[in-house]
């Protein structure tokens, strides 16, 4: 979010007005061109407020009040790279200008340049110990980065020249969480609550701390503490079942569970703070046996079967994941969700017979779905069933005739089936309506290049699929081999060897290397790398045991 370009700045120069020290003023032209410049703003015409400010400057060139309202109306244009210029043009005469820093810093935050950032907050500190905020911003921007080390000393910085800052206090509790020192870290928070008694978030991370040093009986008191002061509180609802449950408690749980259970029903939020509080952070465990609880008081809920097998397939219960998915009826809007997840379960598991016969079912269910189709399909590719793949690949075209997904899948069919013409239409079909799609592209380029034939039209693929993923080691063998195919050794082995860097197991990209080696006389290396390439499971042993044998005669 960028800043406004008036009323920037905090404390020093404020600019011209009657009430500007005379020290600041601006001749009377400059101000004269700023007053109309501000009346541009005000009309919407940012360019013309940027040229009457340029103005301004011909007649003031010192002003760095006129530089940094420059700067906040090039923010205005969306264009951060012409603020920095200008308000590194202020600090390069004013180098303790900490209006300039604290704008400039902000700036390099919301492009994601967190090295300068935190170089111009650490200056403004330095400069002016009294920023509160800025010790802020520079102790989470620490954070970001994951230097815990720094981040505590600018928030103990903080709390020396702010006793009061709860806020200092809070995130030195994270950070001693962090480092795994609970004591220290319940000290931090402790002391948060004596500054700011109604901190819930406080409170939340102390039962947290006790529940994972086991002491459920703290943590249940501080949790109920919360539901005393709200008893709506959601996530305090769910931290006190899980702790009951840990407890021995079950009864009491199931009642807490039940309880959110029912608020499911009205209140969408208990489903956003499950995903965030235990899915996102991968408590699948607690996950598990939250949801199970509230199913057990809305058996009929299917957003809690869907999360309930999403948790059990983290806690590695994928059977049970699996039933649960299978609970998930077509009119919820999880219901592809749960569909696709519970078949790729059945694939996981090497079930599949059972992931072709479930996704049938589900086509019955809901046939205007054309990614149960693709699904359809690469189940019956896997298992060299290329009839039904295409059939199954087909009947979703009919549904959706623009789908590059199953044009690809349907492309990979062909190429399997020994179909090679059918491949190179379908997949020139991926890319009439997918034109930026690497894989594809990736996949003709190689399929032209392994063929022998269009070796340029297959660089000039390759090479654009390469600007989609850079450094994607299979694009990179493929490049590789185009030039193999015109006998270009020299040039294939430096992207052969990154190739094999990129992708170490892969034994086609192996059994590349080794050729390239042979064509170059370098005999020991494409035997280690032949053999290599058998070792990684090359699918046609044979026929690089019978390279091995050539070179050792």
């Amino acid at each position: 979010m960028f800043f406004s370009a008036c009323g920037l700045i905090g404390h020093g120069d404020r600019g011209p007005g009657p009430l500007a020290s005379p020290a600041y003023s601006p001749p009377v032209n400059a101000y004269y061109l700023f007053a109309k410049a501000h009346l541009s703003l005000k009309k919407g015409d940012v360019d013309q407020a940027i040229s009457l400010v340029r103005q301004a400057l011909e007649s003031d060139p010192d002003s760095a009040y006129l530089k940094r309202e420059l700067a906040g109306m090039w923010l205005l244009k969306k264009n951060p790279q012409a603020a920095i210029a200008v308000l590194e043009e202020i600090l390069a005469s004013h180098p303790e200008d900490v209006d300039a820093l604290i704008l400039i810093g902000r700036i390099y935050q919301n492009i994601d340049e967190p090295v300068h950032a935190i170089n111009a907050f650490s200056r403004v500190i330095a400069l002016d110990p009294d920023q509160e905020n800025i010790y802020l911003m520079l102790g989470g921007m620490y954070m970001d980065q994951e230097q815990w080390d720094q981040a505590q000393k600018v928030y103990q910085q903080l709390v020396t020249h702010f006793p009061g800052s709860y806020a200092g206090y809070f995130f030195l509790g994270r950070i001693s969480a962090i480092n795994g020192d609970s004591k220290t870290a319940r000290a931090y928070f402790e002391k948060t609550l004596l500054l700011e008694p109604q901190l819930v978030e406080s409170r939340f991370e102390l039962g947290a701390l006790y529940e994972a040093d086991r002491h459920y009986r703290q943590a249940a008191a501080i949790y109920q503490d919360i539901l005393k002061q709200n008893p709506g509180s959601i996530q305090a609802m769910m931290a006190l079942g899980w702790v009951r449950h840990r407890q021995g408690m079950k009864k009491t749980a199931a009642k807490q569970f039940a309880e959110l259970g029912r608020m499911s029903l009205e209140d969408e939020e208990v489903i956003r703070m499950l995903v965030r509080l235990y899915l996102d952070t991968r408590e699948y465990e607690a996950a598990a046996v939250i949801i199970r609880g509230m199913l057990k008081a809305v058996p009929e809920n299917s957003d809690l079967h869907y999360l309930a097998g999403v948790a059990l397939d983290g806690t590695g219960e994928k059977q049970l994941a699996i039933e649960q998915l299978r609970s998930v009826a077509p009119g919820s809007h999880f219901f592809r969700n749960a569909a696709v997840h519970a078949a790729l379960l059945y694939q996981e598991m090497e079930q599949l017979d059972k992931a072709i016969d479930f996704i049938q079912q589900t086509i019955a269910k809901d046939p205007q779905n054309p990614e149960f189709r693709l699904y359809l399909g690469s189940f019956y590719e896997q298992t060299e069933d290329y009839v039904d793949a295409e059939k199954a690949l087909q009947a979703g075209l009919a549904i959706a005739p623009k789908n590059p997904r199953l044009y690809f899948r349907l492309g990979v069919v062909y190429d399997k089936w020994g179909k090679k013409d059918a491949s190179i239409e379908t997949m020139k079909q991926v890319i009439r309506y997918d034109p930026d799609n690497a894989n594809a592209l990736n996949y003709l380029g190689y399929t032209y290049a392994d063929m022998g034939v269009n070796l340029d039209e297959a660089e000039q693929l390759i090479r654009k699929a390469l600007e989609h993923k850079p450094g994607d080691g299979y694009i990179t063998d493929s490049l590789a081999w185009v030039y193999y195919q015109r006998g270009e050794y020299e040039k294939a082995l430096p992207l052969l060897e990154q190739a094999v860097s990129l992708v170490p197991d892969d034994p086609i990209v192996r059994e590349h290397l080794g050729d390239v080696y042979a064509r170059l006389g370098m005999t020991e290396k494409a035997l280690d790398s032949y053999r290599r390439s058998i070792k990684n499971g090359h699918t046609d042993k044979a026929a690089v045991e019978e390279k091995i044998q050539l070179l050792t005669r």
